[in-house]
């Protein structure tokens, strides 16, 4: 493993901001920490770099334990929230910054290519005043990435930007540290963004890891409740499973990695749908851009569904429910 995390705790006095935490990325590997604000995700980014002190455990590159090694020598590249660019630079003066403090020939051939890469192809001499939320953020990135760091650390780094903006910049942020193979530590408290960047996701819930996997497993096997409703689970149902089918209060779904026996679902919005029927009534609906959210009381109780934007449903409807699968988490 590139970077090896073990028993990182971080006291500040009597609190405990970061208690035993331990994990792993591999080289050209994106780990996502992910929690809620206060999580202590932040915190744990900034031991890891060294610009927080460490109250016990260890951080190490390819074994080399970097507890004496200082900031500026351990080769990680940092991109804040706000970009952090130097007003007083052109964008080229910007990304030739780390290189040039570094000694490395070949600075403007350097900027070109990382310009290129981040999607701002011509834009050396612009000014970083006259730059737009996500064009600061994609300098920041190349800025971050010309000295050749051998982990990236990005810390909430598209927080700051509007909604639209930041799906996008997702998307392309992705496609920049896959296609490049960066590997890379990324913060952030939103889920949808730790998913699409990321090879695999920690979840973070004061102060400590509560589970760590691949971005497919914590999605669809939380390791518990709590878990479960940070990732977006609003109701929890038993179940019975029998070969990879789970018959439950809604009706059967298949769930493959379930163990025969008695198990635990827990239901996005999207893992109940709008289906014929009348077997349960609409309480209230919420347009949510390309869906509806509707709120529904059954025999089980109340829970959440959704419809189809163009779907005629109303509050006082009677309508029937269907299972998606792609909404279902196996709980434990």
């Amino acid at each position: 493993m590139a970077l090896s995390v073990s028993g990182l705790t971080v006291r500040y006095g009597s609190f405990t901001a970061v208690s035993g935490a331990g994990l792993e990325i591999a080289d050209g590997e994106v780990l996502a920490l992910l929690g809620p604000s206060g999580s202590g995700k932040s915190t744990l980014l900034r031991a890891i770099t060294g610009l927080e002190p460490i109250a016990a455990g260890s951080v190490r590159w390819d074994g080399a334990d970097l507890a004496r090694v200082p900031v500026h020598k351990r080769g990680f590249g940092l991109v804040f929230q706000d970009g952090q660019l130097f007003p007083h630079r052109d964008v080229a003066g910007n990304i030739a910054f780390g290189p040039r403090m570094h000694g490395m020939t070949g600075r403007a051939e350097r900027v070109r290519r990382l310009l290129d890469l981040v999607g701002l192809a011509g834009y050396e001499k612009r000014r970083v005043t006259e730059l737009s939320g996500g064009e600061a953020q994609r300098v920041a990135l190349a800025r971050a990435l010309a000295p050749e760091p051998r982990l990236l650390l990005l810390d909430e780094p598209l927080s700051g930007l509007d909604a639209g903006l930041r799906e996008q910049l997702a998307v392309d942020l992705a496609e920049v540290l896959h296609g490049a193979k960066i590997t890379a530590l990324l913060v952030t408290h939103d889920q949808e963004e730790a998913f699409t960047l990321a090879d695999r996701v920690a979840v973070l819930q004061a102060g400590e890891i509560r589970q760590a996997g691949a971005v497919r497993e914590v999605w669809r096997r939380p390791v518990d409740e709590g878990v479960a409703r940070f990732l977006g689970v609003t109701t929890v149902i038993d179940g019975e499973a029998t070969d990879g089918v789970v018959r439950c209060a809604f009706g059967e779904v298949v769930v493959p990695e379930a163990a025969d026996g008695p198990v635990r679902l827990g239901l996005r919005p999207s893992g109940l749908r709008l289906a014929e029927g009348d077997t349960a009534e609409v309480l209230s609906k919420v347009h949510r851009r390309d869906h509806v959210r509707l709120a529904v009381r059954t025999t089980a109780g109340t829970v959440d569904a959704v419809a189809a934007v163009s779907a005629d449903v109303n509050p006082g409807d009677e309508i029937g429910l269907a299972l998606d699968p792609d909404g279902v988490a196996l709980l434990g």
